[in-house]
């Protein structure tokens, strides 16, 4: 069976031209979504990956309507060959179902290896020179979100210097020892508490 999918970013737009091309294309049912392509959930995708079966051909007007991007279009590729389901685009040289489009279809999933094999080796690069600096990346190791926000309330209490050590705890309600690790963690210098000085009216 022939199915198709279209999709169109916001409701002030059309999606007439999409629905009539896949129909002239022969597709007995087409699954609709009006949504952002960057949007994980699409209520119209989800439904038409329920109602897929084997043999059937999934066709699109363009394959931007379909991936939110390479990774997405290349899994769902992948997904479709596992179901024994074929892809073809009205609008791209893409049909999963002749040898030429399964050429084209491992080199998309190519690209995407490498794509995400840059990704990692940047994330690599920027925690080892994160850590050059003296930074640890991420929340700092055995703090909670809760305290990592304790943690955050103590590094402003402090430097206001308004506050003793004693009285920055007891209002976030922890002890002197926590606070000091905290003010450790956020990398705060700890001196002495100066009491601010009142100027005495003449």
């Amino acid at each position: 069976m022939k199915i198709g999918y279209c999709r169109v970013s916001t409701s002030g737009q059309s999606i007439d031209l999409q629905v009539d091309a896949l129909k002239q294309e022969g597709c007995e049912k087409v699954f609709k979504d009006t949504v952002s392509g960057a949007k994980a959930k699409r209520a119209g995708l989800d439904d038409m990956l329920s109602h897929l079966r084997n043999g059937d051909i999934v066709i699109v007007y363009k394959l931007d309507r379909l991936g939110r991007s390479l990774k997405h279009l290349v899994e769902l590729i992948n997904l479709f060959a596992e179901m024994g389901v074929g892809l073809k685009s009205l609008s791209d040289p893409i049909d999963t179902t002749s040898p030429q489009g399964k050429l084209i279809t491992n080199i998309f999933a190519a690209i995407a290896e490498f794509e995400r094999d840059l990704i990692r080796e940047r994330t690599q690069a920027g925690l080892a020179a994160a850590r050059a600096r003296g930074r640890q990346g991420g929340r700092p190791k055995g703090l909670t979100p809760d305290a990592e926000n304790t943690a955050i309330a103590a590094e402003a209490l402090y430097k206001e210097n308004k506050l003793s050590a004693q009285q920055i705890a007891r209002r976030l309600n922890i002890s002197k020892t926590t606070l000091y690790k905290y003010l450790r963690y956020r990398n705060v210098p700890i001196g002495a508490y100066k009491k601010p000085t009142v100027e005495k009216a003449s």
